[in-house]
């Protein structure tokens, strides 16, 4: 099994910064995107930043500039540094992980950890 654990989520002012963490772990060959998703209360869940194994990145618009997607050496960990943080940053950031193995592809999620940014 393939399982993603975030951690970092928290309360913080407008103008603040938070750190997302995510490891990932399993019997797998690689993991190849990673990322972050979030969803806010009564909104669809929604692409913030992910990133290939080889680096490439992808940014939601409104978080460009102030949100760094990364990856650890080890690439089964990928970090989100939120800066400027604005209240509408507000939600569940969820871990995404596609992965390889002997059986295929595949991908999971995390539980979410909660970011609250307070006007």
């Amino acid at each position: 099994q393939v399982h993603l654990v975030e951690s970092g989520g928290g309360l913080v002012q407008a103008g603040g910064s938070l750190r997302l963490s995510c490891a990932a772990s399993g019997t797998v060959f690689s993991f190849n995107t990673m990322g972050w998703y979030r969803q806010a209360p009564g909104k669809e869940r929604e692409l913030v930043a992910v990133i290939s194994s080889g680096g490439v990145t992808n940014y939601l618009d409104f978080v460009k500039g102030r949100f760094t997607i990364s990856r650890g050496n080890a690439k089964n960990t990928v970090f989100l540094q939120m800066n400027n943080l604005k209240p509408e940053d507000t939600a569940v950031y969820y871990c995404y992980g596609n992965w390889t193995s002997g059986r295929g592809t595949g991908d999971n999620w995390g539980q979410g950890t909660q970011v609250t940014v307070s006007s």
